[in-house]
């Protein structure tokens, strides 16, 4: 009995304590990429902590009405001094005692819970309930009133933040009675202007980006003059950038009766190549009586000691320097072979699924960065439609405004592939890979045979075109129509339910992608160079499979051009003469003809589609040969001095 009693003080007890809690303000629409979201809590007591309390955020329309979309856990915060305890994007000021990423907080007419409870508790899509509910808000936009979210949660008001017609600049508010206004965004204060005020301090600098071996300062400023002198420390370690790479104190104070103080940082020029790396200027320890305005404030260092690469980037290509890493008898199955059993054969190979290895969308940044290096400067990627270098530091990870970023370009766009959203976002590596095959869909979504890095808004303005339909930002020269061409054949081959088809089917047609016949025309204009090669070879070390459009261009014209009747020979694909002269005539041939374009001494050899050499003489310019062969196809290989070319004999 006494067990009983006591249990049940004890849960009185809780309940009363968690019931001192409220919602005190939100923001959930600001201004711009909606990069100053927040939500403040507020608890009678001060110093309060919110271990094993969750917020629950609500859709309150659509097919998901009245279910979870995201749940933030509270463990680890503590309300200060006016019992305030904020929760926002990285770029709220004063600083939220925790963070979420930019964008997460719908504009309503939504709602967000205030739990006991743990984030395991609300998977994603749980229904509203009042079940451990604390507090809660519904909230919108000039929105209809989410009615049934607000009965499942017990909310009698919805809150409007645009009431004022200024939605984006001003933010929800609790007020002393428990009713809301909307005003501009007090977070980290009480809505009254009641309490404690603390002298924030702010981290500035006069660049954000500077050459390894320079010095920069770091001024910290306070809004109001310190009566005592404020000591404090700072750190600038991030990542691979560590006390190795700079020196200077980071130690500093603000003499009492000032507001400032600048410290200065000298990076370090060392010989080794780290890439472009970045510091963050961060508050190791704040006084009391004192917050952050900001912080994680960002230092660009650019390491000097890269190594240009031996090849052109696709803007001034070069040919022949990259060579192939196919292994040795790759494509052997693919001779003598036209049309669509030449399009098994090579889906065959390239979709095996004894051998090829799929990875995810989280691999692909990482593969993106090492095949996708700009030539000139290795620290940075190359840009497709954009045909020009962005570091790699500017990788778009997260939600939020994508100018100046760079992200990842499906060319054959997800959408219309059906497999968006199909593989992780969290990288695995090289070592861990799922078997794939032909009917594996959904590993187009990871798979970097026909994923570039692109500018975010260039990307976003290609969308679900086709090829033709668009056709790169304002001012490009189609460095990349090639690229484009041999991305699209290659996903056509490699995933069955795909296609590339003349004209341009609806943006919302899934499984084709024009235009084909404008993409076999840039296959040729822009023809598979060093870079592309090099990517070839980065991409077969994770994938075990390699784009063959890349190796082979022309086999894009035996499976859907001209050739499409003929059989494939690879002997016919790797000419390395120059001479476009040289031809043989009559062919189709009876008992003779005639080879021509040569002027000196050359030599001449007849293979059957076998391989078996049936014949080798020499010449000396344009020569009769007669012939005493079998009709079918023959194989002419034609060498003169150091080059060498082939030519399709067909013998009736």
């Amino acid at each position: 009995m006494i067990k009983k009693i006591f249990l049940a003080l004890v849960l009185l007890s809780t309940y009363f304590v968690s019931a001192q809690v409220v919602i005190n303000e939100l923001d959930c629409d600001t201004a711009g990429t909606d990069d100053k979201e927040f939500i403040e809590l507020k608890s009678a007591t001060p110093n309060f902590s919110l271990d094993g309390y969750v917020l629950v955020f609500f859709n309150g329309t659509g097919t998901q009405a009245n279910l979870s979309y995201f749940v933030y856990d509270l463990d680890g915060l503590v309300t200060d001094d006016n019992g305030i305890a904020v929760i926002g994007n990285a770029l709220v000021s004063p600083v939220p005692g925790k963070l979420f990423a930019d964008s997460v907080i719908q504009n309503g007419p939504d709602a967000i819970g205030l739990y006991l409870g743990n984030p395991s508790d609300f998977p994603n899509l749980t229904q509203a309930s009042t079940t451990n509910l604390i507090d809660a808000l519904a909230y919108g936009t000039s929105d209809p009133n989410a009615t049934a979210l607000m009965a499942l949660l017990g909310v009698a008001v919805q809150a409007d933040e645009n009431s004022n017609s200024l939605g984006t600049s001003q933010s929800i508010q609790r007020k002393n009675d428990g009713t809301y206004e909307t005003k501009a965004p007090t977070p980290g204060a009480n809505n009254d202007g009641t309490g404690i005020v603390y002298n924030g301090i702010t981290i500035s600098t006069t660049a954000t980006q500077f050459a390894e071996g320079q010095s920069f300062s770091i001024t910290f400023t306070t809004q109001t003059n310190v009566t005592s002198n404020l000591n404090f420390i700072f750190s600038l370690d991030n990542g691979t950038f560590d006390t190795a790479d700079f020196s200077g104190s980071t130690s500093v104070t603000i003499p009492a009766g000032s507001n400032a103080v600048v410290a200065t940082i000298n990076t370090i020029d060392d010989a080794l190549d780290e890439g472009d790396e970045v510091a963050k200027i961060n508050f190791s320890v704040i006084p009391a009586g004192y917050v952050r305005m900001n912080n994680n404030i960002s230092i660009r260092i650019l390491d000097n000691d890269f190594v240009p690469l031996a090849w052109g980037t696709p803007l001034n290509p070069t040919y022949g320097i990259v060579s192939s890493t196919a292994p040795a008898g790759y494509y052997d199955s693919l001779e003598g072979k036209s049309g669509t059993t030449l399009r098994q054969a090579l889906q065959d190979i390239i979709a095996n699924p004894s051998v090829v290895h799929a990875h995810n969308y989280g691999d692909v940044t990482n593969i993106i960065k090492a095949c996708d290096q700009n030539p000139l400067n290795p620290n940075q990627v190359w840009l497709l439609y954009s045909e020009q270098p962005r570091s790699k530091l500017d990788f778009q990870d997260t939600g939020g405004s994508n100018i100046g970023k760079w992200n990842r370009e499906h060319m054959y766009p997800q959408s219309r592939g059906g497999y968006q959203g199909g593989t992780s976002s969290d990288a695995d590596g090289i070592d861990i890979w799922l078997p794939t095959g032909p009917d594996d869909i959904l590993t187009g979504h990871g798979d970097a045979h026909h994923i570039r890095a692109e500018d975010g808004p260039v990307n976003s303005s290609r969308n679900n075109k086709d090829y033709g339909e668009y056709l790169g930002p304002t001012g490009n020269v189609g460095s990349w129509h090639g690229d484009a061409a041999r991305g699209v054949f290659y996903m056509a081959v490699r995933y069955n339910g795909l296609e590339v088809v003349n004209g341009n089917p609806a943006n919302t047609t899934v499984g084709q992608l024009g235009d084909l016949a404008l993409l076999l025309q840039w296959n040729h204009s822009d023809p598979s160079d060093d870079f592309e090669m090099n990517r070839n070879n980065y991409i077969y070390t994770w994938q075990v499979n390699r784009n063959p459009f890349i190796d082979y261009p022309d086999l894009a014209d035996y499976i859907w051009g001209t050739h499409i009747a003929d059989p494939w020979f690879a002997a016919l694909a790797t000419s390395t003469f120059s001479d476009r002269e040289v031809v043989l005539y009559p062919n189709p041939a009876q008992d003779h003809f005639v080879l021509s374009g040569i002027k000196g001494q050359g030599a001449l050899e007849i293979y059957n589609v076998s391989g078996s050499k049936l014949l080798r003489t020499e010449f000396i310019g344009e020569t009769k040969f007669d012939l005493n062969l079998a009709s079918g196809m023959y194989i002419a290989k034609i060498t003169s001095g150091n080059k060498t070319t082939y030519r399709k004999l067909v013998v009736r």
